[in-house]
């Protein structure tokens, strides 16, 4: 061990002696009076106490938790009570449309909100919070501000069951608004499609098709949707039209009951058809 110490003061002699030479030369700097010497320490002391202010920001961004979990939370909290302003907007909007639309309508229309969704790959129904006591009946069509939705199936005092568009027993008689080719609409579990049209008759894509002439059901020409595809059958005679719905329910809220119901035999036949 002694030798060791004896090798490494032979190798490091010159280094040693200097580096103690400058430790005693800073022991007196405190003790000099001169102002060059002054300054030398001002600056020094100026630098050296930035540098550890930053470190020490450093050390607690990166040390105190809690506050950075506690900033989180806040953040948290002010992005869902944001999101529940949007929300609200996008309603409000919603609903100035909605009582827009109803200005605009010729038909007596009753505004109800959907209080449940039912969708399964066959049954595409919701749960509107208006029923006989607000002077709802069955077979009253449902629409919003975009077109139709569907119709009214089921009553009670205080709520009714509404049978959508995206329901496999759902089938109404639309019309191509253009070219005034008619056909029946139904769901097949994954679009809306107007079944076996002529491929000699005109379909084409972007026409927007409405409730025909032909249901007495619905009024004539409520909006439904646009054509979307052709797809040709295996004949090559026939072609299924894809069109899509003008509403979309995934996202519907609010919606408008129309005053109108069936009053003949002729409406109760095609009511029957429907709601089976």
């Amino acid at each position: 061990m002694i030798k060791f110490f004896k090798n490494f003061y032979q190798n490091f002699r010159e280094y040693i002696v200097l580096i103690i030479l400058l430790l005693i030369s800073l022991s007196f700097l405190p003790l000099n009076k001169n102002q060059s010497i002054q300054k030398i320490k001002t600056f020094a002391f100026g630098n050296f106490a930035a540098l550890n202010s930053i470190i020490s920001d450093i050390q607690n961004i990166f040390s105190n938790e809690d506050e950075i979990n506690e900033l989180r939370k806040l953040n948290a909290e002010l992005m869902l009570q944001l999101n529940k302003l949007r929300e609200h907007g996008i309603e409000n909007n919603e609903l100035r449309e909605l009582i827009n639309y109803t200005d605009s309508s010729a038909v007596n229309l009753f505004p109800a909100r959907i209080i449940s969704t039912l969708v399964t790959k066959i049954q595409g129904n919701f749960v509107i919070n208006k029923g006989e006591s607000d002077s709802i009946k069955v077979g009253m069509p449902v629409v919003d501000n975009y077109g139709l939705a569907g119709i009214v199936v089921n009553t009670s005092g205080q709520f009714s069951l509404v049978r959508s568009l995206q329901n496999m027993n759902f089938k109404v008689a639309v019309r191509n608004q253009l070219t005034n080719v008619d056909g029946i609409l139904s769901w097949d579990g994954n679009n809306l499609i107007i079944a076996n049209i002529p491929t000699t008759h005109e379909m084409n894509i972007g026409d927007r098709i409405v409730s025909s002439d032909f249901s007495t059901l619905f009024p004539p020409s409520i909006p439904i949707g646009v054509v979307q595809k052709k797809e040709e059958t295996i004949s090559g005679v026939l072609s299924n039209i894809v069109v899509k719905p003008f509403v979309d329910l995934s996202k519907l809220k609010n919606v408008l009951v129309m005053d109108v119901i069936p009053s003949n035999q002729i409406d109760s036949l095609e009511m029957n058809l429907l709601i089976k």
